[in-house]
């Protein structure tokens, strides 16, 4: 498959072959959802805590008598029964939302929604972003000279400080190294872009097992 590469001006200079092992896999709904799920799962932290009548301050004596004042008998103003007192079945800070699924799954996930991205004309190349210092708004208006629509991940094969510092206060980019390609993102951002030597990058990590 092929799409086509520009240069930083906006202009056309080419097209960048894309590899099928990678970008023409059949799209399946149900893999592209469950690696999604588990991704943001997994990102999870659990905030919410309640104590439990263990753990609430106070309480070391008997509140009232056993007999005769004519309420429920006490052992405890940190019984979950009153007020200030424990929480039964709160939620708990310890609680894991971690979800496991098989490389393989997670893989061809990502291989299906690249490949849906590739059919839906929703990837592009770019040869090369150069610039002597790091400037957002000289990579937003390269941004601005390229087809798109609404926003874009800028896929790169390694770290670049200035394409990486230029584009971190975008609303509408984010840069992404090719090795941490990732589901979420992918469903995030409508265009992709990457940069020419993203591609062989990709096919160093992805596909090591079968070069």
């Amino acid at each position: 498959m092929k799409v086509d590469l520009y240069k930083q001006s906006g202009e056309k200079s080419g097209t960048l072959d894309l590899p099928k092992e990678i970008f023409e896999i059949p799209f399946n709904e149900e893999l592209i959802h469950q690696a999604l799920v588990r991704q943001l799962a997994n990102k999870r932290v659990a905030i919410a805590h309640t104590k439990t009548r263990a753990e609430v301050r106070g309480g070391g004596r008997k509140p009232f008598r056993q007999k005769g004042t004519g309420n429920a008998r006490q052992g405890t103003i940190r019984s979950p029964l009153l007020r200030g007192g424990g929480i039964v079945f709160g939620p708990r800070n310890n609680r894991n939302f971690a979800k496991d699924m098989p490389k393989k799954q997670r893989r061809k996930a990502l291989f299906s929604a690249l490949s849906e991205k590739a059919r839906n004309n929703e990837i592009i190349g770019l040869e090369a972003y150069e610039a002597k210092e790091a400037k957002t708004k000289d990579f937003a208006a390269m941004l601005k000279k390229l087809p798109i629509e609404r926003n874009a991940l800028v896929v790169i094969p390694e770290k670049n400080t200035i394409i990486q510092k230029s584009s971190s206060n975008l609303a509408n980019a984010k840069t992404i190294l090719a090795s941490y390609l990732n589901i979420h993102d992918l469903q995030k951002y409508k265009k992709i872009i990457f940069l020419k030597d993203s591609i062989t990058k990709l096919e160093e990590v992805f596909l090591a097992k079968k070069a």
